[in-house]
Order: C-alpha cells, then sequence, then structure tokens
C-alpha cells in the first residue's frame, strides 16, 4: 500500500491574485524545429526514436522485463511540490504531496512567484521523506524523473533543479517527463490492462484534452480546449458562490450540487454547433456569474450563514452548472470515441484522469458514455488523479525501459544553468478533423509537441 504523506500548507506573500495559470515569461521567439530536435533531445532518446533501438522489441529485452526497477518522480509543474518512489513491478513505495490549497482559497488563484516560493521551501523535504517513507536511499535509485513541462516556468524550474542537483551527486540518470502524458499514464499502473491503443480525456484547471493514445509517446490529439478549461470553470463557480475552495472548487460544487436543482436555471451547453471535440468554459463561467448576480448572492457570505432560501439558490447554480459543464465533455468526449474507433478499431478503454477526475459525478456520467460506445472507462483513485509524483515515476519508467532518457547531468552544475523547461508543450499532433478556427492559443512561444519530436528524427534518419 502506498503511504501518504500531507506536509502543512505554507504561508505566503499576502498579494491578491485571480487567475490560474497566467502567461508565462519564456523565451518568445519562435523554435528553429531542426535545431530543437538535434539539441534538445539526448542521444538515447534519439536512437530509439530513429529506430536504432526500437521501443517494441526494447519491451521484450531483460531491462523492460526486470521489477527491481526504481525511480524517484518528482512533480512541481503548479501547486503541488510531489515526489513518489515506484517500483517497475508497481510497486507504489511512497507517496508524499506538499499542498498550497489553505493559499488559493486565501488569494484566489495560483500566484508563480508564491507558488515558486512554497515549492522552493519544502522540496528538499518532500524528496527525503519519499525516499524515507519507502526506505531507500538515493544510491538505491534507478534513475530519477522529473515534470519539465507543461506547467508554471517558475515552478518547473525548483522541481528540475532538484532533481539534476540529485541526478548529479548520484550518477542517476534523468527522465524529462510530459505532465499531460504521466497523467494519461498513471492508468496503466492501476489498471495493468490498459494496453496501447486507448482513448483519454484529461481534464484539469489548465487542461480539457481529448487524445488518441497509439503507443508510448505517439499521441493524436483529437480536441482540447479554445478557452478555459473545466476545472476553471469550476473553481471560479466555487469562488463566485463562496464556497471553501481549500478542498478543491470541483468538490465543493459536487457537494452542493446535491442539494440543488439541476434544471432550476437554463444555462446553454457550449458549442453544440461545433461540430468537432473541442471545448470551451469562457462562455458558461458567464452565464453561472451573471446568474449569481441576478440572485443577488453575496460570495462574501460564507454558505452556511445565509438564509435558507439563499443556500437554495447557490445550490440550484452548482447543480445546474455541474450538468451543463458535465454534458458538453459527454458530447465532445462522444464524438472523440467514435472518430478514435475508426482509426484504431480495437480500442478497448477511456481513461479519464486529471483533477477534474476526482470528481464522482463526471465519472458517473462519462462511464456511461463509455458504456454506450462499448468501451470500458478506466479513472485512477482521487489521489493520482490530482497531480503527484507517482505518475511521474511511472511514466519514467516506462519511457527508461525503452531506452528514453538523459545521462546523469554533471555533479557540479551551476545553479543557474540553462535549463530545459516547457511551459508550453503539446502532447501531440492536431488532427485534422479536430482543429478548430476559434482557437485562441498562440504558438510562437510553444514547444513542439512531444509526438512530433520522435516523428521528426524518424524522418531525418529515413533521408
Amino acid at each position: 500500500m502506498a503511504a501518504t504523506s500531507i506536509i502543512p500548507d505554507l504561508n505566503e506573500d499576502p498579494r491578491i491574485f485571480d487567475s490560474i495559470i497566467p502567461d508565462l515569461n519564456e523565451d518568445p521567439n519562435i523554435f528553429d524545429f531542426n535545431a530543437f530536435v538535434n539539441t534538445s533531445i539526448p542521444a538515447s532518446f534519439m536512437d530509439t526514436a530513429k529506430g536504432k533501438s526500437d521501443p517494441k522489441s526494447c519491451l521484450q529485452t531483460p531491462l523492460a522485463s526486470n521489477d527491481d526497477l526504481v525511480i524517484l518522480g518528482i512533480e512541481t509543474s503548479c501547486d503541488d511540490t510531489a515526489a513518489a518512489v515506484v517500483r517497475s513491478n508497481g510497486d507504489i513505495l511512497s507517496q508524499v504531496v506538499s499542498s498550497q490549497a489553505d493559499l488559493l482559497a486565501k488569494y484566489g488563484g495560483v500566484a508563480p512567484k508564491m507558488a515558486e516560493e512554497a515549492h522552493s521551501r519544502v522540496i528538499d523535504q518532500v524528496v527525503q521523506e519519499a525516499l524515507d517513507k519507502a526506505k531507500m536511499t538515493e544510491s538505491d535509485l534507478s534513475a530519477v524523473a522529473v515534470t519539465i513541462g507543461p506547467g508554471l516556468s517558475l515552478c518547473l524550474r525548483v522541481g528540475v533543479q532538484k532533481a539534476r542537483q540529485l541526478a548529479g551527486s548520484y550518477s542517476l540518470p534523468i527522465v524529462n517527463v510530459h505532465h499531460m502524458e504521466a497523467h494519461a499514464l498513471v492508468a496503466r499502473l492501476t489498471e495493468r490492462e490498459v494496453q496501447f491503443p486507448f482513448i483519454a480525456l484529461l481534464i484539469s484547471g489548465g487542461h480539457n484534452i481529448l487524445i488518441l493514445a497509439r503507443e508510448l509517446g505517439q499521441y493524436l490529439q483529437l480536441g482540447t480546449t479554445i478557452d478555459d478549461a473545466i476545472g476553471e470553470a469550476y473553481d471560479k463557480t466555487a469562488k463566485w458562490l463562496g464556497l471553501d475552495l481549500r478542498r478543491s472548487g470541483g468538490l465543493a460544487i459536487e457537494e452542493l450540487a446535491r442539494k440543488g436543482d439541476a434544471e432550476a436555471i437554463k444555462f446553454k451547453v457550449p458549442m453544440k454547433q461545433h461540430k468537432d471535440c473541442n471545448f470551451s468554459y469562457a462562455g458558461l463561467k458567464t452565464q453561472v456569474r451573471l446568474a449569481i448576480e441576478s440572485k443577488n448572492i453575496n460570495a462574501e457570505t460564507p454558505i452556511s450563514s445565509s438564509s435558507i432560501e439563499d443556500q437554495s439558490s447557490r445550490a440550484d447554480v452548482a447543480a445546474s452548472f455541474q450538468r451543463v459543464a458535465v454534458l458538453h465533455l459527454e458530447e465532445k468526449c462522444e464524438r472523440a470515441i467514435e472518430w478514435a474507433l475508426e482509426m484504431e478499431p480495437s480500442i478497448k478503454h477511456l481513461v479519464v484522469s486529471g483533477g477534474v477526475a476526482s470528481n464522482q459525478y463526471v465519472r458517473d456520467r462519462l462511464d456511461q458514455v463509455a458504456k454506450k460506445k462499448g468501451l470500458q472507462l478506466v479513472c485512477p483513485p482521487p489521489s493520482l488523479c490530482t497531480d503527484n509524483g507517482v505518475m511521474v515515476a511511472w511514466t519514467g519508467i516506462e519511457h527508461f525501459r525503452i531506452g528514453r532518457f538523459d545521462p546523469p547531468p554533471p555533479a557540479n552544475e551551476l545553479e543557474d544553468a540553462r535549463l530545459d523547461l516547457r511551459p508550453r508543450w503539446p502532447l501531440g499532433e492536431e488532427y485534422a478533423r479536430g482543429k478548430s478556427e476559434a482557437r485562441s492559443l498562440r504558438t510562437a512561444r510553444m514547444h513542439p509537441s512531444l509526438t512530433s519530436m520522435i516523428q521528426a528524427s524518424q524522418q531525418q534518419e529515413q533521408t
């Protein structure tokens, strides 16, 4: 059984922020793709991608079948500092999380500088506790895996610096992990029958992604959000309703919605006219805000102190919002499953992961969608849906097995060394039918996708 520890929350700089994952301060230059491929991908990764070490054949090597691999995973992409030690047979030896939930509730969102300071204060303690609970030392590890993107660059830096310092000191290989791939792959740890190909819906405060996972590192993006993610909509609605955000807006809304009438307010389902798999929650947020204003709900008054009538109004808003927000997921998921089955008829599983996948109402509704399409829904346990070190360690194991890792960094690497951080890093290439003209995402500061890096290196080898 996994050992879990929650380190006390930290007090932070008393500045109020009202946004989750704002724009990131990164190099604004457009990437030279060929230069990026030639300089940013380790030789071992390139060899595998180019076919010198075929991923499928590597799975048959002693390394792949070795259950003695032990990897430390480190996660600091946003507002949770997490570390875990996982064995390649699937045993979770430890799991430690330091949450900034009190800060989020107090200041209304994630402030990058405050989050960075919080990570910096606890990262050493979190990693050491993960090792102690696993009854391991650094010398017992096979490698270190760390999230390098997407996420907040200031926060990513803390985890990457710690991982490289530890790996350099003990001559350990290092595995760079894509945060959203980790959310998808952790389902293969908890449910071993999940094999490629499968379809995944990854839903959180900053992401709404539908992907077709064809094999490790090969993903096709069927849809994404054109503005806000569902988790952002949950959090804002909970804030406007005056709910306790320390346990997440999603949980607060779900609990209140049980007391309300989901048909009381006729919110419009977003993007009904768009026959694609993309999402939009900005308009629904506006509808909710206007409904709350029309009912004179005061978020400054805790719901426990409000009148019976006011409590009922808040519950109706919560229930009506949740019904439409999740119905939007259902409709897009159905279409994505149809598209995916046309390309890969052998798909058997719909994986739903990310922080919002902890919501039981979301799980129940998407389970009906999966069954309707002849698939099995797979959701990791709630503790592995939110950001955690286990998913990073397991993704590190999957890639390490087929030779995708960096050699140990220098033991004396300077603290101000330039690090490979990828705050805007797509997971897969966009499916042609899934491209949206309404997309507002800027691409000038976006890294090439994980999938495109592998495909480009393969093409270079063939030429």
